[in-house]
């Protein structure tokens, strides 16, 4: 990748942590939304170049983790019909739903297929006119642009085996279901370049002036979540509360306005069931009306229902930033990247996968 070692270059971290030390005179605790961010903390050790006094809160900010298990186990359903390809991105196939995951549906007989992007769905549902495909499509609104390309290329091209199992989330109602929080002890965020990149930061700057927080949207490199971090300092110290842009490379004020565009003719923004968390207003999108017929919940006529969630899988906790992955008692033993009893184990952006990855030789998550 090109320039990727000038942002992470050892001299210049070290000069933004010495940075951000002397800026620090009272404890604050910030989160970092992104999961992405998160593996870059963890694996670069950013959290343990920072003054004792800054403590980092790891958020919900990995689409996979936060899947809800009833839309596994629709996957799962689907994958075992006769008839039926099921795509899906790597992740989501050892993510565990109510009693199995979708590797034990390709096991048992079911035609899984892991998927670099919706587009190669789409070009199985053009080779194989006799089966069913269906894409399942996971992801902030960051990947919400390519998917509303492939159904507006299904529908120029009249492609009627196509569909699509929607799991899409939105990250700012996330962030103002913590911050509403009667305990809440987030006190700036560390926003997500990727999706700030496609929507731009109008609900960004709501939040900040609602809740009083500053919010800095950050990369994923190291120099780019330090300099996130000290941006944050600056402003709790000053006492001030704005939208701050570390990752202008990328993001900017309106985002990406023909993304945007597509976005919204695809989609409309629902209520949606967020793993580990619950039923967050205006927290997914789902298809417009006039995608209907590429709705694979519709056309496999799969009903709602609840499940309720492991009570040793402490998955929620650590998606919402009150407790480390390291301190959940299964963490490590009953639940392993192997065996996981939830989605933060599995996926490449999860917390516990993290910890587990980088942090466990140590015996700890500090």
């Amino acid at each position: 990748m090109k320039f990727v070692d000038e942002y992470r270059d050892g001299a210049y971290a070290d000069r933004y942590a010495k940075a951000i030390a002397e800026a620090v005179t009272q404890p604050w605790s910030l989160m970092e939304v992104c999961g992405g961010q998160t593996h870059a903390i963890v694996r670069f050790g950013i959290d343990q170049l920072l003054p004792d006094s800054i403590n980092l809160i790891h958020g919900p900010g990995c689409p996979v983790c936060v899947t809800a298990i009833e839309l596994i186990d629709k996957a799962i359903d689907i994958a075992a019909q006769p008839e039926v390809i099921l795509c899906s991105f790597g992740d989501m196939v050892r993510v565990p739903g109510s009693t199995a995951d979708l590797q034990v549906a390709k096991a048992n007989g079911g035609d899984v297929r892991i998927v670099y992007s919706p587009l190669d769905a789409l070009k199985l549902a053009r080779e194989h006119p006799e089966r069913q495909v269906v894409f399942f499509a996971v992801g902030f609104e960051t990947t919400a642009p390519v998917n509303a390309t492939a159904l507006l290329q299904a529908r120029q091209q009249g492609i009627e085996n196509f569909s699509m199992l929607v799991a899409h989330v939105r990250i700012p109602p996330a962030i103002e279901a913590i911050l509403g929080a009667p305990d809440r002890r987030v006190q700036a965020l560390i926003a997500p370049g990727h999706v700030c990149t496609v929507m731009g930061d109008d609900e960004y700057a709501a939040l900040a002036a609602k809740y009083h927080v500053p919010i800095v949207i950050t990369g994923f490199e190291p120099l780019d979540i330090l300099r996130g971090i000290h941006m944050s300092i600056l402003q709790l110290e000053a006492g001030a509360a704005e939208v701050q842009n570390e990752y202008k490379r990328s993001a900017r004020d309106a985002g990406n306005p023909v993304a945007r565009r597509m976005v919204d003719e695809v989609f409309d923004i629902t209520t949606r069931k967020w793993r580990g968390i619950g039923a967050i207003p205006d927290g997914g999108l789902c298809l417009k009306e006039a995608f209907a017929s590429f709705d694979a919940e519709r056309r496999f006529g799969l009903v709602d229902y609840s499940v309720e969630e492991s009570t040793e899988c402490m998955s929620g906790q650590v998606l919402q930033g009150i407790i480390k992955p390291h301190e959940c008692p299964a963490f490590g033993g009953r639940c392993t990247p192997e065996h996981p009893l939830g989605a933060t184990m599995v996926s490449s952006e999860g917390a516990c996968a993290a910890y587990y990855r980088y942090r466990r030789a140590a015996g700890t998550g500090d």
